[in-house]
């Protein structure tokens, strides 16, 4: 397009389409005010674009045509796309070899989040060719405005890098795919490789944040936990409050980058572990809040958490430690098999505080001191378990596409406890096998599931020293037994009875919302 003639017709479309009038075929609603009215080629066609605050729509400008005309009519549709799908925009050029400025200036590239099946975001482009400086410079100006008023959009973030996760792809991961769309987005990065355990945590306890808009993991399950863990701990530090009995939220979201091997906590975030979608939900800054379960022994705080699991799901990590020198799969699938041949219950008495929204429970439940014991609403339960499974999230992963725990949520206030009591090493695992399938995991006389709100665990016998002989360490004094946890992958060895409280929304993912999740469970059976 000559470069006189498109700034003149520009000028006048703005001037005439200022109000919004209601006889142009691209009227918005009275409600949406237009902000720029223009010509640029799109595609292979010239066409009418209407940049209002909430959309941008274009139609094709075709030559009249007798009414009637269905051909016309449908060459003629309007297109559009949301702003709030717009991550970034430049300026189009074209460079040639030394070539010394900016180059030709060929018009506007909108880069767009777009939503793919299967819960998969993908980046996209739009072109708006148009060859006049002033016309461009002045929409480039304007979607640029637009975009920065967009709330939750990150500017700035602390990435950490685990370079040991999986198959140690993190920082191939990272560099390769997720860098680019961030550096595209306009977001400024501090990365660190993490060189040890508890490197991260370490950091963050110590870092500056108060320029990052939040923080991205890149690794699996148990990196992101412990970043999870760190920031918690980072904000009760500066609020000045105990931790274990009323955490406040992380002062900073958490990004995930799924780079482990079975990327629990993106399956249940994303519905499906895929790092550009996981890369376009931080750029776009969808926010989801998260509930989040505290673990304490004997009163003191132990570590923040999602998902934990005892007995055999705590034995079977307990082996995997032991073989890291495997590669992932086969040292787990090894793990799984050891422990199952050792296969022996938990002698334990489990108690519980199930979810309850009356206001006569409540009260009841303010009245209950947590160190009181069981009193009130609180249920016990005594008995050998095979497995005991607490889970304030999904646990949506490849090997259990209906999640661990497919009856909870992200964030509904409430923890999946899951009791599979003792039976036949067969029965049991025709349990383990059905969370593979679309079939119900908990149709077993063995298995008992509650929804609740606090839980205890209180080991009563030695059984995890015998039950793991050298594998796991010498045996020791009873007073020295220590009973393994899985706790989101990493393992945690208690003496003692375990306490675990849930605590709703406490820290804030970039994710999808509670909405897409719900319909993704009902819909959707490939996860």
């Amino acid at each position: 397009m000559p470069r006189g003639r498109g700034r003149s017709r520009v000028s006048a479309l703005v001037g005439a389409q200022e109000e919004g009038s209601a006889s142009s075929p691209t009227a918005q609603p009275q409600r949406e005010r237009v902000l720029l009215r223009g010509i640029f080629e799109i595609g292979r066609g010239s066409c009418d674009v209407v940049l209002s605050e909430r959309t941008l729509r274009w139609r094709p400008i075709l030559p009249e045509r007798p009414a009637g005309d269905s051909k016309c009519d449908l060459k003629c549709k309007e297109e559009l796309i949301e702003l709030k799908d717009i991550f970034s925009v430049k300026l189009k050029r074209r460079c040639f070899v030394k070539q010394q400025g900016n180059g030709t200036l060929l018009g506007i590239t909108l880069f767009i989040c777009l939503r793919k099946e299967q819960n998969k975001l993908k980046d996209s482009t739009l072109d708006l060719i148009n060859l006049s400086e002033d016309h461009c410079d002045i929409w480039f100006r304007e979607l640029e405005n637009i975009l920065t008023g967009f709330p939750n959009r990150p500017k700035s973030l602390k990435i950490l890098l685990n370079p040991q996760s999986h198959k140690k792809e993190a920082v191939h991961i990272y560099y390769e795919k997720v860098e680019p769309l961030l550096k595209l987005a306009g977001v400024s990065t501090d990365v660190t490789i993490t060189e040890y355990e508890g490197h991260a945590a370490s950091l963050l306890n110590e870092c500056e944040l108060q320029g990052f808009d939040g923080v991205v993991c890149v690794g699996g399950d148990g990196s992101a936990s412990e970043v999870a863990h760190a920031l918690l701990l980072r904000a009760q530090k500066s609020a000045g409050v105990e931790a274990d009995l009323h955490p406040v939220r992380a002062q900073l979201p958490l990004g995930l980058i799924p780079a482990g091997s079975t990327n629990v906590l993106a399956h249940s975030l994303y519905g499906i572990a895929h790092v550009v979608t996981a890369t376009l939900h931080i750029i776009m800054g969808h926010l989801q809040p998260v509930d989040v379960c505290t673990f304490s022994a004997s009163g003191k705080l132990l570590r923040f958490g999602f998902s934990a699991m005892f007995g055999f799901g705590g034995r079977t990590l307990a082996l995997a430690e032991k073989y890291r020198w495997m590669s992932p799969n086969q040292r787990r699938d090894f793990a799984v098999i050891k422990a199952l041949a050792k296969l022996k219950p938990e002698d334990c008495t489990i108690s519980f505080l199930p979810l309850n929204n009356s206001q006569d429970v409540l009260q009841r439940r303010v009245q209950a001191s947590p160190k009181s014991g069981c009193s009130g609403p609180w249920q016990t339960l005594h008995g050998q378990f095979l497995n005991v499974s607490i889970m304030a999230i999904p646990c949506l992963c490849s090997v259990a596409p209906r999640g661990l725990a497919p009856n909870t949520r992200l964030n509904n206030g409430s923890m999946a406890l899951i009791l599979a009591r003792n039976t036949s090493r067969p029965e049991f695992i025709k349990h383990l096998k059905r969370y593979a399938s679309i079939k119900n995991q908990f149709s077993f006389p063995f298995v008992e599931t509650y929804t609740v709100e606090e839980v205890k665990v209180c080991p009563r016998t030695n059984t995890s020293g015998d039950n793991e002989g050298e594998e796991v360490g010498p045996h020791k004094p009873a007073s020295e037994t220590t009973f393994p946890w899985n706790v989101d992958g990493d393992l945690m060895e208690v003496a003692s009875e375990v306490h675990v409280r849930l605590h709703p929304g406490l820290i804030s993912l970039y994710g999808g919302s509670l909405e897409e999740m719900n319909d993704c469970s009902v819909t959707c059976n490939c996860l």
